[in-house]
């Protein structure tokens, strides 16, 4: 079976007006830059997917915006009334860092609409795995509020509506953008057949959330797991995390369906963060999943696409994502892998960032 690539261009004009970086134009904040969530990095990954071929070893394709029906699973209906109200006006904000213009509300019911159908086609075996290329992204949003950047929460408006058809169904989401999946947490968190795994720069966004002691409530006690990591914890560092961390979680929960929050923030050049990752670590990430979902789910495995502001390097990251999961021969060779590779390790950081591993290990197979 093939890989579906789920994109719409209409994604790409979600736009959140007047801002400089992450903050509100205006006093002594000069206008100019507008937000780090562009498009550009999005558009530049779909070009460059192009331009190389991989695109002819996927398969291409749109969806239809979720539905109301779908939103309401996950959002109140008041919270969709005011944000189509200002949507249908002329935008406008209702949470934090998370702007939108006219129609914002049409062009977030569409990245969820893409997110929705990646994971139905994988469920029904129309693809064997896919990726969306969702835009606005999704994992901040609260059920009541969008947060930083994110107006809908895409992933789990998908898993709500695939309980939806398919009562019964467990699913596993694991989030490598390098902020704290606060959204998908929030939403999931007593929920026992949903297992939540976020690996996040500790303390960066929110700062507030992804602390290692919060393991899911009640019943779902166990199902989510957050890994913070702490700054230039790079490519060693995040695969020794997934080996030691992620994947016996993985294998532990045995989900129908893995999805990924797929955020590249966590490369090296993000503006956002600062944790020094590669193409190839995102690419090793994707393999270890790719291995463990053919191991617990004949491979059901969706990537949707959430942070990274690197216009230069976002494109390469991603292409590294989508090879892996079509296992096609087309590279885009990293045009940074020279430079991060000549950095000299720190023996005493890598020893440092061992024993961090080590305590959340031990955190997490406390009964």
């Amino acid at each position: 079976m093939t890989t579906a690539f789920y994109t719409d261009e209409r994604t790409f004009w979600h736009h959140g007006g007047q801002y400089a970086l992450t903050l509100p134009a205006g006093g002594l904040v000069q206008p100019g830059g507008g937000l780090p969530e562009s498009p550009e990095t999005k558009r530049r990954l779909k070009n460059l997917i192009e331009v190389t071929g991989l695109i002819h070893h996927l398969s291409p394709r749109s969806a239809d915006p979720a539905t109301r029906q779908d939103l309401l699973r996950v959002h109140p209906a008041a919270y969709l009334d005011r944000f189509k109200a200002l949507s249908d006006a002329d935008g406008g904000e209702l949470g934090p860092r998370a702007p939108f213009g006219r129609g914002g509300y049409d062009l977030a019911a569409l990245s969820a609409g893409l997110a929705k159908q990646g994971l139905l086609d994988i469920l029904t075996g129309k693809a064997r795995n896919g990726y969306a290329l969702s835009r606005p992204p999704g994992h901040h949003c609260l059920p009541d509020r969008p947060n930083g950047f994110c107006l809908l929460a895409n992933i789990a408006i998908a898993i709500r509506a695939a309980q939806a058809e398919t009562p019964g169904r467990r699913f596993a989401v694991i989030d490598w953008d390098v902020h704290h999946g606060n959204g998908t947490e929030a939403i999931f968190l007593h929920d026992p057949d949903i297992l939540t795994i976020s690996l996040h720069q500790d303390r960066n966004y929110p700062t507030d959330t992804g602390g290692a002691e919060v393991r899911g409530e009640g019943a779902a006690r166990g199902t989510n797991l957050n890994i913070p990591l702490p700054p230039g914890t790079g490519h060693k560092g995040y695969i020794e995390a997934f080996q030691r961390l992620v994947l016996p979680a993985l294998h532990a929960h045995k989900p129908d369906a893995i999805l990924i929050a797929c955020g590249f923030d966590a490369a090296a050049l993000d503006p956002l963060g600062r944790m020094l990752a590669t193409a190839d670590t995102f690419r090793q990430m994707t393999r270890l999943t790719m291995q463990a979902a053919d191991t617990l789910c004949d491979g059901r495995l969706l990537a949707v696409h959430e942070g990274g502001y690197s216009e230069v390097y976002v494109p390469f990251c991603g292409h590294a994502v989508i090879e892996e999961l079509a296992q096609s021969p087309v590279t885009a060779p990293d045009p940074l892998a020279a430079t991060l590779a000549a950095r000299q390790p720190d023996p005493r950081f890598d020893a440092f960032l061992t024993a961090w591993i080590d305590d959340l290990e031990t955190l997490f197979t406390k009964p």
